[in-house]
C-alpha cells in the first residue's frame, strides 16, 4: 500500500521528534560511557609514568605486557608472562564453571517456580530476589563465614564425624567458585523463569503421548523452546563473573586474583596504567564477543518466530 505525501511527511516528522527526544540520552551515553572507554583505549597505547599515570609517548608495551614480560634473570630477553596467562585462565575457567553450575541449579529452581500455582509464584520470586537487597560485600562476607575453617560447613562435617580436621576452602579457587555461584545464581534463575513461564505445558503431554522418554522431552522439546532464557541467563552470569573483583579478593585472598583484581592492581600498586588499560580493553573485547553471540542467537530465534 502506497503512502500519501501527507502520511510520509508525518512519518518523517515523527522520526525527527523521536531523535530529538533521544538526543539528551545519546549525548549522555556518548560522554559517560564511550568517553571513559576511549580514554582507556588511548592510555593503552601510551608509556607508563614512573609513579603512575602515563607519558604522552606512543608505546605498545602495555599490550605486549599482557602476554609477555622481560626475564628478570636475563634483561632484554622476552618470555611468556606466565602469571598473566594464569590469571586469564583462572578467570575464564571460574566464569565458565560458575555459569555451568548456576545453570544446573537455576534451571530446576526456575522450573519449580514456574510450575507453582499463580498465587504463590510472586512469593517464590520474592525469595529469589532477596539477595539483591543486600550489598555484594556483605553477601560475600556471609559466604566466607559459611566456608571458613570454623564456619558452618566444617562445623557440621566435624560434628557428623565425616572429617576429623577442618577443610581448607577459603583462599582457594574453590572458595571463589562457591562465592560466585552464590552471588550470581539469581541472575540465572530470573531469565530462565521468564522463558519457562511462557512454556506451553501441553507440549510435554503431547511428547509423552508419542512415547518420548523424559530425557528426550527435555532435550527435544523443553530446551529448544527455553533456549533464549538459557542463553540470557548464561550471559548475565558469565559477564559479571569474568570481571568480578570483590568476591575473588575476599574469598581468594591476594594470591587468587582474577582479571578484575589484576586490572585494579595495575592502576594502584602496580602503577602501570597502560597495562591496566590494555587489560581493560581485552576484557571489554571478551564481553563484547559474548554479547554479540547472545544478540545473534536472539535474532535467529526471532527470525524463526
Amino acid at each position: 500500500m502506497t503512502m500519501s505525501p501527507a502520511e510520509i511527511e508525518r512519518d518523517k516528522a515523527s522520526t525527527r521528534n523521536a531523535w530529538a527526544l533521544s538526543t539528551p540520552a545519546l549525548i549522555l551515553l556518548t560522554f559517560a560511557a564511550c568517553g571513559p572507554l576511549f580514554i582507556m583505549l588511548v592510555y593503552s597505547f601510551l608509556t607508563k609514568g614512573q609513579y603512575g599515570n602515563v607519558i604522552g609517548t606512543f608505546s605498545l608495551d602495555g599490550w605486549r605486557s599482557i602476554l609477555t614480560s622481560e626475564d628478570i634473570f636475563d634483561p632484554g630477553v622476552t618470555v611468556w608472562a606466565d602469571a598473566h596467562l594464569s590469571i586469564f585462565w583462572r578467570s575464564v575457567k571460574l566464569s565458565v564453571l560458575t555459569t555451568i553450575l548456576t545453570l544446573a541449579i537455576g534451571f530446576p529452581t526456575a522450573w519449580f517456580i514456574a510450575t507453582r500455582p499463580p498465587k504463590s509464584r510472586p512469593l517464590w520470586l520474592f525469595l529469589i530476589t532477596i539477595p539483591f537487597w543486600t550489598n555484594l560485600l556483605i553477601r560475600t562476607v556471609a559466604i566466607f563465614e559459611v566456608i571458613r575453617n570454623e564456619g558452618v560447613i566444617n562445623t557440621l562435617l566435624i560434628w557428623a564425624s565425616v572429617i576429623s580436621a577442618p577443610l581448607q576452602i577459603t583462599y582457594t579457587d574453590t572458595a571463589v567458585f562457591i562465592g560466585m555461584v552464590y552471588v550470581y545464581l539469581p541472575l540465572m534463575v530470573l531469565p530462565l523463569f521468564a522463558s519457562i513461564d511462557r512454556f506451553d505445558m501441553r507440549l510435554i503431554e503431547a511428547a509423552h503421548d508419542l512415547y518420548a522418554s523424559r530425557m528426550a522431552v527435555l532435550r527435544r522439546v523443553i530446551l529448544p523452546i527455553v533456549r533464549p532464557g538459557v542463553i540470557a541467563g548464561s550471559i548475565l552470569v558469565f559477564v559479571p563473573s569474568l570481571g568480578a573483583v570483590v568476591t575473588p579478593r575476599i574469598l581468594g585472598g591476594g594470591k587468587n586474583m582474577m582479571i578484575g583484581n589484576f586490572i585494579e592492581l595495575q592502576f594502584g600498586q602496580g602503577r602501570n596504567w597502560p597495562l591496566g588499560a590494555a587489560l581493560s580493553m581485552t576484557l571489554l573485547v571478551i564481553v563484547t564477543v559474548a554479547l554479540l553471540f547472545y544478540v545473534r542467537v536472539s535474532s535467529r530465534e526471532n527470525a524463526h518466530g
